[in-house]
């Protein structure tokens, strides 16, 4: 059994006991790393999507957008909400030029917070 691959399954185990138990040593530290992976599940799935971008220009604003509704998702807002407050005070104001302006947009900006959050 020492050389099987049950055998080298169980020994590897064995030497990652203490990298497994490390959660046991702070109280933060989450057992498992679901919160990780259905971060990045809608990635996966948006990746499989992005396959059918007919141009470059069409997959960068997927790109985009998608890492606005997930920045926006992150910071606790209503994705859809967000996307609109964007839509409605953008093209109003001076942000490329004015990076003040830029960061009231931002979804941790606290008007936004306000008007966005779930």
């Amino acid at each position: 059994m020492k050389g099987s691959a049950l055998g080298k399954a169980i020994i590897y185990a064995k030497n990652q006991r203490p990298y497994l138990e490390n959660y046991l040593l702070d109280g933060r530290c989450a057992i498992s790393n679901n919160t990780a992976e259905n971060a990045i599940r809608p990635f996966t799935v948006g990746r499989k999507n992005w396959l059918f971008s007919d141009t470059s220009k069409g997959a960068s604003a997927s790109a985009i957008v998608y890492s606005i509704v997930e920045t926006a998702k992150a910071n606790g807002l209503n994705a859809y909400t967000y996307l609109e407050y964007l839509l409605m005070y953008m093209p109003d104001t001076e942000w490329q030029s004015d990076t003040d302006l830029l960061e009231d947009l931002m979804p941790w900006s606290m008007d936004v917070q306000e008007e966005c959050k779930l």
